[in-house]
């Protein structure tokens, strides 16, 4: 027992400046207040007894913008490549800038946020208690990011969207002589180091989660050639589908578990900042 009267607590003057949790009336240093142990905080002595009701507003989460990193570096390159033309052709910049293609490497990027924001629409539309959503996170000390993170009763879905031509599937080599090596291909094209990628953003998730809490991989393929039957596969531990085939997956949860949907979710949000 402290010398408050209440376990954890103490009646002392302050080292530093605070505020009253109760009241938030200021305290100045050397104040005499009450210190909470397991709280942190303090307490003026207008609100000695601990057992004060107090109602606690957590600050609302911004659940981020789908694709929005990804669609202002693609806004980016093409207002370099314009502002290049204007500069080089002076007269007649604007109308080489209209009638010509923009490079593919700066196509990509619209495509990329294309699949992110057609993908991050429909999953803010099924967002719910028992499914919080978050976009476009940033991995900190790094330039990566994460498309779309999925939190629900079962667990964290860590969600990569990609709008690729071509059908995904798996070419597996080796097996009984030679090691087995998986290769996520679409089309002809290997698309191998999308798993690598996926499986790095899993690993940073589960390092901020623990063990207590399941991550599972997906990437999911938006517009790609799917077959009409079958055609989702797994490698690695890292599922490969389409929106679709995705959209029950996150809903299976039991609502009976919603109670740890919203620290989960509050822990990433604050750990993964909007990019």
């Amino acid at each position: 027992m402290d010398d408050a009267g209440t376990p954890g607590e103490k009646r002392m003057r302050l080292r530093y400046a605070g505020a009253c949790r109760v009241c938030e009336v200021a305290l100045p240093a050397k104040t005499e207040a009450i210190y909470e142990r397991s709280t942190k905080t303090v307490r003026c002595l207008g609100h000695e007894k601990s057992g004060v009701d107090v109602v606690t507003v957590e600050a609302p989460i911004s659940a981020g913008t789908p694709g929005g990193s990804a669609r202002r570096e693609f806004e980016r390159r093409e207002q370099n490549r314009e502002r290049r033309i204007r500069e080089k052709h002076p007269r007649l910049g604007g109308l080489i800038h209209a009638f010509s293609d923009e490079p593919q490497s700066t196509k990509a990027w619209d495509s990329g946020a294309l699949g992110e924001e057609r993908l991050g629409s429909r999953l803010n539309e099924l967002a719910s208690d028992t499914l919080r959503v978050l976009h476009d996170r940033t991995i900190p000390g790094t330039r990566a990011n994460i498309d779309h993170l999925a939190v629900t009763p079962t667990g964290v879905f860590v969600i990569d969207a990609k709008k690729y031509a071509g059908r995904p599937h798996l070419k597996v080599e080796g097996g009984l002589l030679r090691p087995r090596v998986e290769k996520l291909m679409v089309g002809s094209r290997n698309c191998t180091k999308l798993v690598d990628g996926m499986l790095r953003q899993i690993d940073v998730v589960r390092g901020m989660l623990g063990d207590d809490v399941a991550v599972q991989g997906v990437l999911c393929f938006v517009e790609a050639d799917w077959p009409l039957l079958g055609g989702s596969f797994t490698t690695r531990g890292v599922e490969v589908m389409w929106p679709k085939k995705l959209y029950p997956l996150l809903r299976a949860g039991d609502a009976a578990d919603v109670d740890g949907v919203e620290p989960v979710y509050r822990r990433l949000a604050s750990a993964l900042p909007p990019a």
